[in-house]
């Protein structure tokens, strides 16, 4: 690749990355622009600055994007009610999107030929990254260093920083967590160390924003979320910007123990993976948006929905958020939730989000129909006869035709 002149490099500053970086102008000779994401993870991003400088990046792109994160990415997504394999809340898989794109977009400010990203080969982020490159800019090229090198292990990789002079925080004797975590405003994930085994139990000390259910308040938190087509706007009333409702929530969720994940996934490239996932806010947002959308989506809407979030969801997770089936759901999401307003009002209580009332100047749900009380001829029930014995017209003939169902 005596191509490759400039590459950008989507950069955190630990180990890896750093590593990178000095591979990168070794092994292809070529110029390195750094970008660094905040979109949220709780660290300080800018000392990636002084970092990216000692190993003589020239162009350092660091990013604020946590509200177009929200706003782009998450809240899309959550109109779609989506769960992997019904129980993974995506906060891994829906940021990806977002650090492609900006990968792109400074690659064609920059004038680079390539990119570049810390994925293993192993995982399912580098399907991720490279599916949105390629959707985005055909003929970008990709470097993977975890395809190439035989850097294998941190102590080859920390062998390599002290031959090479790199500057890394993790070379002094601190303990490094056992877990490889990813964390951004939706959630934190944890794998490997002691979650390699399935039957093994995460540690408790593992968890960084949430306390035990245990450990939780004896009093529940009551909060009232008001939506605007599918998305919250405010919270107790205060109307907020969509980074800020996830924060928030995020804070009340994880301080009653709401949120905490252990599952065994299907990794697109085949293998089975454990992993250990927080997701405060995006537990109680699910929630509290199907008790919106049970009260102002018509029913065949919201069955037709539940049927395509597991496509919807997969793509998501494979990493085809770029792909033209995403969009083309992502609008018919987005029509079904024109009327999907109002304010729900929640219990959170020692790991649980309980609903405890909704309302909509847009529900359908009409009390004098569905009463138990005497409805004023608002609805028939001699009506029901005749439907019961349509529905079962097919299978009173192929029971007459002695087909026997037992």
């Amino acid at each position: 690749m005596s191509d490759i002149n400039k590459v950008v490099l989507a950069y955190s500053g630990g180990l890896d990355t750093s590593v990178i970086v000095r591979w990168l102008q070794e092994t292809y000779n070529c110029e390195v622009v750094t970008f660094t994401a905040d979109i949220g993870q709780g660290e300080e991003v800018e000392p990636a600055r002084a970092k990216a400088e000692a190993l003589g990046v020239k162009e350092i792109y660091i990013d604020d994007l946590r509200e177009e994160y929200v706003r782009d990415f998450v809240f899309p997504m959550m109109r779609a009610n989506a769960l992997y394999e019904g129980e993974y809340r995506l906060g891994t898989s829906i940021a990806r999107p977002l650090i492609a794109k900006r990968l792109i977009e400074i690659a064609n400010e920059t004038g680079a030929d390539a990119i570049s990203h810390g994925a293993t080969g192993k995982g399912n982020d580098q399907v991720r990254f490279e599916l949105g490159a390629y959707a985005l800019k055909p003929g970008i090229k990709v470097i993977a260093p975890w395809r190439e090198w035989e850097l294998n292990s941190r102590e080859s990789l920390m062998n390599y920083c002290e031959k090479h002079n790199i500057p890394v925080d993790f070379s002094n004797k601190k303990k490094k967590s056992p877990y490889s975590m990813d964390a951004n405003l939706l959630h934190i994930s944890y794998e490997g160390g002691v979650l390699e085994d399935p039957w093994q139990g995460p540690e408790e000390d593992m968890w960084r924003w949430s306390v035990s259910p245990e450990a939780a308040p004896d009093t529940a938190t009551f909060i009232e979320l008001d939506f605007e087509r599918g998305d919250i706007v405010a919270i107790d009333g205060e109307k907020l910007s969509p980074a800020t409702v996830l924060e928030r929530l995020n804070q009340v969720g994880g301080a009653n123990g709401i949120g905490r994940d252990d599952l065994v996934e299907n990794r697109y490239v085949g293998m089975k993976s454990r992993g250990c996932y927080e997701t405060p806010g995006g537990t109680i947002i699910l929630k509290a948006h199907r008790a919106m959308e049970s009260l102002t989506l018509d029913r065949e809407v919201a069955h037709l929905k539940d049927a395509l979030m597991p496509r919807y969801a997969e793509m998501i997770y494979n990493g085809y958020w770029w792909s033209p089936e995403r969009k083309m759901l992502q609008t018919a999401i987005d029509e079904s939730q024109v009327h999907v307003n109002g304010k729900v009002r929640l219990k959170l209580y020692k790991g649980n989000v309980i609903v405890e009332g909704r309302q909509s100047a847009d529900s359908l749900f009409d009390e004098s129909i569905a009463t138990f009380e005497e409805d004023a001829g608002a609805y028939n029930q001699a009506d029901a006869e005749g439907f019961i014995k349509l529905n079962a017209l097919r299978m009173r003939i192929a029971a007459n035709k002695g087909r026997k169902l037992l």
